[in-house]
């Protein structure tokens, strides 16, 4: 019995280091992308999107869907280093989902000026060989 509730609570460890390991890798693409956008280049930040058609961006009253539509969307709305500022973000809650998914929920920020901008953020990744990816923003 005691050999059982051992195993058992190494199972549980483990899962937890492996859990611990996912989220941390889905940081590291977050917070490359936030150098990524503060260093003014939107082509290496949407690297941290699924380059797929099926990419959705919700952002106000709009759905975007398709990683090249978002790309534009970036573009034609940040033109310039300038307009794009500095970006921070503030990770609310990531929870690591079955299948190979997670849900984070967070608050971004962008000082530019007299003109900062400020909202909130739902994250849909998914994870593929090559690594996590966000499959669906949802960003006011």
């Amino acid at each position: 019995m005691l050999k059982f509730i051992f195993l058992l609570l190494l199972t549980v460890s483990v899962s937890g280091q492996e859990l611990s390991s996912e989220k941390e890798a889905i940081k590291s693409v977050l917070f490359r992308q936030l150098e990524d956008w503060n260093n003014g280049n939107i082509g290496a930040y949407m690297e941290g999107y699924w380059q797929s058609d099926s990419l959705t961006f919700v952002g106000g009253k709009n759905v975007t869907y398709g990683w090249k539509n978002t790309l534009e969307k970036y573009q034609k709305a940040y033109p310039d280093k300038e307009k794009m500022g500095k970006l921070s973000f503030e990770i609310v809650s990531l929870e690591i989902l079955p299948g190979g998914y997670a849900y984070m929920i967070g608050k971004w920020a962008i000082e530019r000026g007299e003109s900062p901008v400020s909202g909130s953020f739902t994250l849909l990744w998914k994870k593929f060989s090559s690594g996590w990816l966000i499959v669906s923003d949802h960003s006011s």
